[in-house]
């Protein structure tokens, strides 16, 4: 179609937000701007010029606030306004509440994102100055120029999606901070543990060998030598039955029952770290079991949404890569493009352009950071499993021209991830190796957005 006029499709999409916003900020609606914290509520209700028409300040909780809406609507109506649109910033959970109290009396509802009423705090009068009445206003003024967006939908199932997502990230960073914290003791009072396999942290041998060493043993190397090499190994199979194991690595036990003889390390400290390790090794292990639990919670909701085939349709990405990405963008049908997910990651690039001047782009680093981290890991696996990611993967980083680093082509994968995800869900087409690398017949598809 002939673009005669030059409207980009960015201006397209921009056009198409503005009118979204307009429908919930009428010029024939007072904007009700809320100041919201634990005992004290500020609020203001102005005209789209920021002239302030009422202010008042309500000393109640998030969930009594119902009292100042209906305040807020009595003063709009006697200067003639139709209704209110009701405005806040989206800070910790109180926000929701004020959308379901505004929800309930029919009244739109629009949030400001905290980092915009920062710049224009300072703005306003060129200080850092920050108090709930000055805030209030500029929540209303950055609300009238249209610079807030409508908050996610509240649905049950994908808002406990997203609380599930938050549990597993939790209990991630739990199991990492274990692992770090049980290296870097043994690194100083038993090093030579470290060594007795490849990938200690990952062998299940080793962890029960740990287990039984300083948990049963309580760090006491004298005792299980006494005990012998037979009757450590016999309780190493042991602890490994009970962690859902059969047979253990007979390279990595004989290495771990010599390392005992093993001088290095700073003695001193030895009782005293290997009953932390030992406390570790049980917070680890309570760690991976919640966390397997709530993995499991993920997937069961992935299928709920009947998301689950269609998701895993994408070969390398699974059902739990698939639910942590979904549980921190939500429904993706709610995006207009597959980029404004990848923008939502901060996976985008950010360009620096004027005149004849190009500088170098770099990741905008905005949006949600778990969503990014979240498609990030979802990038071992699918380079691993993926022939259309693992071809493209090589040729970023072996192309002649503009060769990428390996972890700028895995950022690259990362948003590549985003965008066929968002279009295998908004469209319902299972994930088409052919299409993603060579695109659709007739118009560009999302599937084929390998590349950024």
């Amino acid at each position: 179609m002939n673009n005669s006029n030059g409207v980009s499709r960015g201006d397209r999409n921009r056009n198409a937000r503005l009118k979204k916003l307009r429908a919930a900020v009428p010029l024939t609606n007072a904007i009700v701007g809320i100041d919201l914290a634990e005992r004290k509520q500020m609020v203001v209700v102005t005209d789209h010029d920021s002239k302030v028409l009422a202010r008042r300040t309500f000393r109640c909780k998030a969930w009594d606030l119902g009292a100042a809406l209906d305040w807020a609507a009595e003063r709009s109506a006697r200067v003639g306004y139709a209704g209110v649109t009701v405005a806040c910033e989206t800070t910790g959970h109180r926000w929701r509440v004020l959308g379901q109290l505004a929800g309930e009396r029919s009244m739109s509802f629009v949030c400001v994102q905290p980092v915009l009423t920062s710049g224009a705090r300072k703005d306003e009068d060129l200080t850092p100055d920050k108090t709930d009445e000055k805030d209030a206003v500029l929540i209303a003024r950055l609300t009238a120029q249209l610079r807030c967006y409508l908050p996610e939908p509240v649905d049950e199932t994908w808002g406990w999606l997203r609380h599930l997502g938050t549990r597993r990230e939790q209990l991630l960073n739990e199991h990492v901070s274990c692992v770090q914290q049980i290296r870097d003791l043994l690194e100083c009072v038993w090093p030579a543990a470290v060594a007795t396999a490849q990938q200690p942290f990952k062998s299940h041998t080793w962890r029960a060998g740990m287990h039984v060493l300083m948990t049963r043993d309580g760090g006491d190397f004298a005792r299980t030598t006494r005990l012998g090499p037979v009757r450590f190994e016999h309780a190493v199979r042991k602890e490994l039955v009970r962690r859902g194991k059969s047979r253990p690595c007979l390279r990595i036990l004989p290495n771990l029952y010599a390392a005992m003889a093993d001088p290095a390390g700073v003695f001193a400290h030895r009782l005293g770290a290997f009953e932390r390790i030992g406390w570790l090794i049980d917070d680890w292990d309570t760690a991976r079991a919640k966390l397997a639990d709530t993995e499991a919670r993920m997937v069961a909701v992935l299928d709920d949404l009947d998301l689950s085939e269609l998701a895993c349709s994408i070969k390398g990405l699974s059902s739990v890569g698939a639910a942590a990405i979904l549980a921190e963008t939500g429904d993706l049908r709610r995006f207009a493009s597959s980029r404004a997910v990848v923008k939502h990651a901060g996976l985008a690039p950010r360009q620096r352009m004027s005149g004849a001047f190009v500088g170098r782009s770099r990741l905008s680093g905005a949006g949600r950071p778990h969503l990014r981290t979240a498609a990030w890991r979802a990038v071992w696996g699918a380079v691993k499993s993926n022939s259309v990611y693992a071809e493209r993967y090589r040729h970023l980083t072996t192309r002649e021209t503009n060769k990428l680093k390996p972890t700028q082509a895995q950022t690259v994968l990362a948003g590549a991830i985003l965008r066929q995800l968002h279009a295998v869900i908004t469209t319902g087409q299972a994930w088409d190796p052919d299409i993603a690398t060579h695109g659709a017949r007739g118009k560009p598809s999302a599937l084929m957005e390998v590349a950024a």
